[in-house]
């Protein structure tokens, strides 16, 4: 079991070494995406299946990231708000191209390994 961070400014390191491969970053991008795409379909429309649909796709993909291409256990079973802050922090800054710069003052540095990164601790 991870160990609780006691502060978001030292969760937000941990949560990018967590996301260390570019793979794991890249399914989080899709299910945050749409999870956005079917909250506003909510919000214009009140279909309430856009809603649970939403949720399901956001957790769906990063969960595929974190289990099977990171191999690790995702933020959100200890730090659930701040996870799910973290997920859409991320996806905006890779969104304006402030994402990188983030990963490597976090440590998490690109390996020539077949295209994937990995996080360093440091």
């Amino acid at each position: 079991m991870a160990e609780r961070k006691s502060s978001y400014a030292e969760f937000w390191p941990y949560y990018l070494q967590e996301h260390g491969k570019s793979n794991t970053r890249f399914l989080h991008f899709i299910g945050t995406g749409g999870a956005i795409i079917f909250f506003f379909n909510f919000l214009l429309n009140t279909h309430w299946l856009s809603l649970i649909v939403a949720v399901v796709c956001g957790y769906f993909f990063a969960w595929v990231g974190h289990f099977f291409v990171e191999r690790n256990r995702p933020a959100t079973f200890t730090h659930p708000v701040w996870s799910l802050i973290s997920d859409f922090r991320m996806f905006f800054l890779w969104l304006g191209r402030g994402l990188d710069q983030e990963l490597e003052r976090a440590g998490v540095t690109a390996v020539d390994d077949g295209g994937e990164d990995t996080a360093q601790e440091g």
